[in-house]
Parts: structure tokens; sequence; C-alpha cells
């Protein structure tokens, strides 16, 4: 099989970063010959990942060939492929799928990929994938693609994402992952995790799943691996015990896959109210499996790839996930030198809740620091150590930790009724209740316990960073710090710097951001930042429409064709309607009455009500009538039209205040917060492009954003 006739392909992504094939004899124990074991490398270091572009797919698929052609004549006795440190492959190169998606160019890219794959699904001997590391997309489909699969359990991305890109799984994964596992466990990976923060398994929990035959410790990964082969090629019955644990995997019949199928449509239309066309999709392939044969769901996928390639929503997608979340995430605007940056050598949590435990949890994984805990007395700081410690033995269950790092960080989080253990902490930062006196007592203790270098930091959501400042001696180490819940899945950090705010200060905050795996933004220090501000926005439209005499279903229904991952209603009864209206009221303070603030939303607070809908037996909600009869509303309806419209044009006149006022430094960085930290739909491309293509931002402000 040759690759010439895709040269013309890789003409035209003349700046691809090749992955090359770099292509090792290694001599097997136990007689079991000899292994070409191919390594994937672009040669640079590792924050640049190995990905898979025309070029490296042609250099993939020649090498394979000429390994066909050395195991027909009996010279290696099986084929190996794994990567350079912390890489397998991170999938193709979204920048070179966007310069690819015009005319038929899209199918011939998916074409190209599935005859390299083809070859190492059968080149004349045994396959092995050894996945050491980032395994995504095309990346766990060379994986796939191979005989015999093992995993590092120090992998820490793994998955086939496309869904949450808008596109599929291209390259036979969607064929052989539920064959593999399961289809619903394939519905896990290809449609639950994407469109759930785009979540990814580490090696452990791809090891359980099925998706590799045997998982090694990443000290020795490879000798382990190489090992393991041996073994595999020179005994039946460490064959045997492969087959008969993929078959325990794998099981499944008729019924569990048009179950799995209809569970993931289920599932989609929850996330995305069937806004985006790629994760149906998907879904209509996992469908037509059993009826296919490879070859039938190949063609299926290069003409799915193809067509996806050339919607609006993908298109979308490409700038908020490559342009935004890739790109400016990772070179946030304002940023000052990270050579500036204080060490953080120990961390100290002020309060003991629910927040201030999971960022507890967070500092402890992800620092390996020790993290205090303090509150008002014994029981509450034994409460939130504990929910630590079970939040740690959870991840372990789930086998997203090991024992030994589990051991760890519960070691590492500690608690106290004193502020005494923060007097060589090198970070603070306070979780207590969302009032501002509350807070500037806080920092008044802290600042006659702590050194004179540690930095105090607000996870407030929406009250003046400057304020907690006034009255200390050092208002210049105080710095907003705001995390979104759950915090182990949100991955925006809001940083807040007051005009007093020491630079070194924020370099820090920003350097940690990093270390915690967090994306963050720089925000003026304006009341609500700029997530909980825009949401405030659009939560205050929707209650007004309410109270003013729309129906429930049509207030919490309008905006679906946004795709949100959560209706209006049911979201402020997730964050808690007391704390919504605590926000609400805030806002309006601070911009006045165009933040609306809902008297029945105050009602069903005072009546001890959680949620304006009530689930039933049968799984439906319904609004009781005992509930709208404990509400005072107006007699105007609107339709889910007009709805829309008044949310769109009151999101448009809000955005436009905060770009003037320069609440962040450019609209991207509004979108990027709105992505990050409210789950707003990437096929959208952000807010304020979408706002752009309803007319909104020209019918409020004269002008589009972009």
């Amino acid at each position: 099989m040759s690759f010439e006739r895709y040269g013309e392909l890789a003409s035209l992504v003349p700046d691809e970063i090749v992955t090359h094939c770099l292509v090792e004899d290694i001599e097997l124990g136990g007689n079991a010959g000899v292994m070409a074991l191919i390594t994937l490398d672009n040669g640079l270091d590792e924050r640049r990942p190995t990905t898979l572009g025309p070029r490296t797919l042609i250099e993939l698929g020649t090498t394979l060939e000429s390994l066909r052609d050395r195991a027909l004549a009996g010279e290696i006795q099986a084929v190996g492929i794994t990567g350079k440190p912390h890489y397998l492959a991170a999938g193709a190169d979204l920048s070179t799928v966007k310069t690819l998606q015009a005319g038929h160019n899209g199918r011939l890219m998916a074409e190209l990929g599935h005859e390299a794959y083809n070859l190492l699904r059968a080149p004349g001997v045994p396959s092995f994938a050894f996945v050491n590391g980032v395994a995504l997309g095309g990346g766990l489909e060379v994986a796939l693609a191979a005989n015999y699969r093992t995993v590092s359990t120090g992998a820490r991305a793994i998955g086939l994402p496309e869904a949450f890109l808008g596109l599929v799984p291209g390259w036979g994964g969607v064929y052989e992952l539920p064959r593999l596992i399961g289809p619903h466990a394939a519905v896990k990976v290809m449609i639950e995790n994407p469109l759930s923060n785009n979540r990814m398994l580490d090696g452990r929990a791809a090891y359980e799943l099925g998706i590799a035959d045997a998982q090694f410790e990443p000290a020795d990964f490879l000798e382990q691996s190489l090992e393991w082969v041996s073994d595999v090629l020179s005994q039946d019955t460490s064959r045997t015990a492969v087959q008969q644990r993929r078959a325990s995997k794998s099981r499944y019949d008729d019924g569990d896959w048009a179950a799995a199928v209809q569970a993931g449509r289920a599932f989609v239309e929850r996330k995305t109210s069937n806004a985006a066309p790629g994760p149906a999709r998907v879904l209509d392939l996992l469908e037509a499996g059993p009826r296919l044969t490879r070859e039938e769901s190949a063609a299926a996928e290069c003409e799915a790839l193809a067509e996806l390639m050339r919607t609006p929503e993908f298109q979308s997608t490409v700038y908020a996930f490559l342009d935004l979340v890739q790109k400016r995430g990772k070179r946030p605007a304002g940023a000052p030198d990270a050579a500036l940056a204080r060490p953080v050598r120990k961390v100290g949590v002020v309060g003991a809740g629910l927040m201030a435990s999971q960022l507890a949890l967070l500092f402890a994984r992800q620092l390996g620091v020790p993290v205090v805990m303090t509150d008002l007395d014994q029981a509450r700081v034994e409460a939130g150590v504990a929910r630590v410690h079970a939040d740690v033995d959870a991840l372990l269950a789930r086998a997203r930790i090991s024992s030994d790092a589990a051991n760890r960080t519960k070691a590492l989080v500690t608690g106290s009724v004193s502020y005494a253990p923060f007097a060589d902490a090198d970070f603070v930062i306070e979780a207590v209740f969302e009032e501002l006196s509350v807070k500037q007592q806080v920092f008044s203790a802290l600042e006659s316990v702590v050194a004179s270098d540690c930095i105090l930091a607000t996870n407030t959501s929406s009250l003046s960073v400057a304020g907690m400042a006034e009255g200390l001696t050092h208002p210049e180490r105080v710095i907003g710090f705001h995390f979104f819940n759950p915090v182990a899945a949100m991955p925006l950090l809001e940083i807040a710097r007051t005009p007093q705010t020491d630079t070194a200060v924020v370099s820090t905050a920003f350097v940690l951001a990093k270390r915690l795996r967090k994306t963050a933004v720089l925000v003026s220090d304006a009341p609500a930042f700029v997530v909980n501000r825009i949401l405030g926005r659009l939560f205050g439209e929707i209650t007004k429409v309410f109270d003013e005499g729309t129906d429930p279903e049509t207030a919490d229904l309008a905006l679906r064709p946004m795709g949100l991952p959560m209706t209006p209603f049911r979201l402020l009864a997730l964050v808690g309607l007391p704390v919504g209206q605590h926000v609400q009221e805030s806002l309006r303070a601070a911009f006045g009455d165009r933040f609306h603030v809902s008297a029945n939303q105050q009602r069903l607070i005072d009546a001890g009500r959680k949620s304006l809908w009530v689930t039933q037996d049968d799984g439906t909600e319904v609004v009781p009538e005992t509930t709208l009869a404990l509400l005072q509303r107006g007699t105007t309806a609107a339709s889910s039209d007009e709805v829309l419209r008044r949310t769109q044009d009151a999101l448009a006149e809000e955005i436009g205040r905060m770009l003037e006022e320069k609440v962040v430094p450019s609209a991207q960085d509004i979108d990027l917060c709105m992505i990050t930290g409210a789950g707003w739909p990437m096929h959208l491309g952000g807010i304020t492009p979408y706002l752009d293509r309803t007319g909104a931002s020209l019918r409020v402000n004269g002008k589009p954003f972009h």
C-alpha cells in the first residue's frame, strides 16, 4: 500500500511539527525473538505534545510497511509502539485540522489515518502498544489498533474527546472501543466524559475499563511491558489470561448495545439540548456499529468527519478550544514574569466547610505541600479534615490515585482552631461566609500571625478585594483567587488584582494557578468579576420574566437553543437559592436595577424550598401548586423567543459595559472565562461571537464585539 496519494494533503500543512517514528530492534526475553519498537517523538520537550498531522501519518504508514516486510522475512517477531516521555500521542493537531477543513481534505485526512492504523492491526506479527502517557483521540486510536496494550499507572490523560470538539473518533475508535470494553463503558469514554468538562481517564482507570491488558508503574514501565510481551509471545497461559480478561470486560448483548445508545442520547439531550451535531453523530455511528464491518465503519467515520469539519459549530469550536483554551488560556493576558513568583511551601485555608475542604484537597494533591485548615471550633475543623480524607478515599476507590499518594495527601492536610500554624505559611486563602466585614476581620487577625511576605488570598465571588484589604499594614499582599464549584472539575481561576496588589504577588498567583492545573484569567477588582456578573444578569432576566407572569417551563427552557449545560432555575437550585440571592443582591447594590432581585425567590427561601421544581415518583419535574401559591406574579407572559432575545440583549449590554470598564483586557478573556468557568458550550465559539451572530451586540451596543 502506497502513501504517495497523500503528498498533496501534506503540502497543505507546510508548518506541521512532524512526529517521527524512531525504530529500535529489541531482543526479547524467553526466546520470544526480536521486537521492532517504534517511538513517536517530535524531538521537542514535554511542553510540546506529540501530535498527528499528515506528514506524521505518512511516516507512520511507510514505517509500518517496512516492518511488515521485515516480519514476512522473519527478521522480527513483534512490533511495538510507544511515545516520548509523558506522551503516546495527543491526537490530531487541531490547527492542522483547521487548515484541512475545506473541500475533500477532511475525508483524505481520515482515510490516511485508517490506512496507517490498519498496518498496525496486521503487521504480519503480533503488535503491541505501550501507553506511557497522554493518549487522546487519534493517540488512543493508535493503541486500539494494536493487538495488545499496556498502560502506565502514571498516565494522566487518556480518552476520545472528539464529541467535545464537535467531531467523531475518526480512526477506528468508535468501532474498536465498544467491542473491547462494552457499549456502556464506550459511551462513558466517547460521550459522558467529553461532555463533562472534557474529563479524562488516567492509566489505572483505563486499565480497569479494559482498554489495556496490563498496567505497570511508571518508573520501569517500558521494561515491565517488554517482559510482559515476552510472556505473551512465549506462554499460552499468558495469552489465555488476556483473552479471559477481555471477555469479562467486553461482555454485552444486543439489548445492552441499544440501551447504551439510548442512555447516550439522553445524556446528550441533558447536556447540550442537541444543539451541536457532533455528539449525536458519534452515537449514530455507535448505533450502526453492530451491523457494520470494520471497513464499512471506517467509511462512515470518514464521511462523518468530512461533514462535521465543514459545519459552523466545528469552526466555532476551533476558536473556543484552540484559540482560547489552548492558546490564550496557557498564555494569560497580563500575567507578570514568572521569575518574580515567590515559593509556596505551605498553605493555610481559613474555613473548614465544603468549599474550604475542596480547596485544601486541591492544594495538597497538586502542590504536595502541608495544608492547614482552621475554623471556629474543633468539631468543624475535624469535620473539614474528615471530608478531605473521605474525598481522598473516594479517589482511591475509583483508582484515580494510588494508595501511597492517598496516604501522603491525607498526611499533608491538618486542622487547627488557631491561626498559629499559619506563622510559616507562604499562602493563606479564606473561604468563609460571603460578608465583607467577616472577611475583613479574618484578614486583620491573620496579619498579626503570618510573615510579612505571606500572600493573603480571598475566594470571594462578589465582594471587593480592595475593601477586604482596607486597614491592613500590607494591603499589597492581598489578591482575589476565585475558584468555581466543584473545585476539582471547573478549570477557571479568576485572579483579581487590586490597585495596591504587588506584582510579585500577582506573579505568584499565576504560577500557583498553573501548578494547580487551572486556567487563570486576570480580572480587575470589580464586583463579581466576570462569570458571576454575566450569570447574574442572565439569572436576573429569567427570574424577572417569571415574576412578570411567564410560566416556569417557558422561562426555564427558553435558553435551550444556546445548548447550556443546565437550565437557569436548575443551576440556581444547584448553587443554592440563598447563595444565588445573596450574589444577586450584591450585584444590584453595585450596578443598580438592571440586576433583578426576585422577591419570589426570597419567598421560596423563607419557605425552606430548595428549588422551584420538584421531581415526582415517575421522574418528571413539576412546579407544585403549593409552591406557586407562595408567589406573587404578574400577568404578562412572554414567549420563548421573546425570553431568549431579552436575555441575549441583556448579556450583550452587560459584556459591553464590562469591556468599557476594562474588567478584562479583551472580549477573548470574557469568552475564556465563560467556557472554563460556566461551561459555555464550545460549539457556540464563546459568548461574544454568539452575541454577534444573533445580532444582540449590534442591537444593544451599535457594533459587534469582533
